[in-house]
């Protein structure tokens, strides 16, 4: 058989398998959903989470770095039995307080459970996978003093934004490692959660039950647009946080002339915040090691 006819029996079979991906994926987000986000985060996790000298100042910043969990208990946090009031909370320390620690050990330990048994599948991407998470954790710590910095909106709001804003990219690995023809090409990968990660994190969000308001401020966070000269609410905090982070540049991978015409665009008052950013980052990095 000639090369050229192999590739396109590869290619066909590859074409096919994100095909069915995408199909998978509209399918299983109709019910409740768990997958990966960074394996030793949730090592960590599990671990502190066992021990019952933990405090809630620790759990907060702990659940700060791990995306899938936090938006889990905002929904319950949110749930008729727990909040028949109808008010609203949207930071993690406000659904850990209402949830009490133990009923946050319970689900934090098993999804956290689950995580790890998914994790052995995720080998393969585990370099985009890191990627990630240190980009969510760059976007938290960005969105948190952005909000605190320069509005009025809540810092522990924006942090959580921020953590979750790709959890569509998470959930889009976990579902690409079932693929033997993608696990095979992982840049192909980051080429299709590129192009579908912010419309299947959409539909992620109504499936865990983020709230409706936080959804609208995440929708279209990587869709270039004006950089607003102060930001007037949640999706500008979240937008400025994500190219503060890198996103456009260092996830995406968009060329190096965007990115300096993107710094040529940034006034000072976002440009004087990076060292309070990475500071945050580092702090926040520093509870996995």
């Amino acid at each position: 058989m000639e090369p050229r006819e192999l590739d396109h029996k590869t290619g066909a079979a590859l074409n096919a398998q994100r095909f069915q991906m995408l199909e998978d994926i509209a399918r299983e987000l109709q019910g409740d959903v768990t997958f990966p986000t960074c394996f030793d985060v949730v090592v960590r996790l599990r671990k502190v989470l066992n021990d019952p000298d933990v405090t809630l100042p620790q759990v907060v910043t702990l659940l700060s770095a791990e995306p899938l969990i936090s938006s889990k208990l905002l929904k319950l946090a949110n749930s008729a039995a727990l909040n028949p009031g109808g008010g609203k909370i949207r930071d993690l320390r406000g659904a850990v307080e209402r949830l009490g620690l133990k009923t946050v050990r319970t689900v934090a330990i098993s999804t956290a459970m689950k995580q790890l048994l998914l994790a052995k599948e995720m080998v393969c991407f585990s370099e985009l996978m890191t990627s990630l998470w240190e980009h969510s954790l760059q976007a938290a710590s960005a969105a948190y003093v952005i909000a605190a910095r320069l509005t009025r909106i809540n810092p522990g709001e924006a942090m959580l934004a921020g953590l979750i804003h790709d959890l569509g990219a998470f959930y889009m690995l976990y579902r690409a490692a079932q693929y033997d023809e993608l696990r095979a090409r992982p840049d192909t990968v980051r080429y299709l959660i590129i192009q579908w990660h912010e419309s299947i994190g959409d539909t992620l969000f109504h499936a865990l039950g983020v709230d409706e308001a936080m959804i609208t401020a995440l929708r279209d966070h990587d869709q270039p647009r004006p950089i607003p000269a102060t930001p007037k609410n949640l999706a500008d905090v979240i937008f400025m946080a994500n190219i503060l982070a890198g996103g456009l540049f260092e996830w995406l991978g968009q060329d190096k002339e965007t990115v300096a015409e993107w710094e040529r665009t940034l006034n000072e008052s976002y440009l004087s915040l990076r060292e309070e950013i990475e500071q945050r980052t580092t702090e926040l990095r520093a509870e996995f090691v």
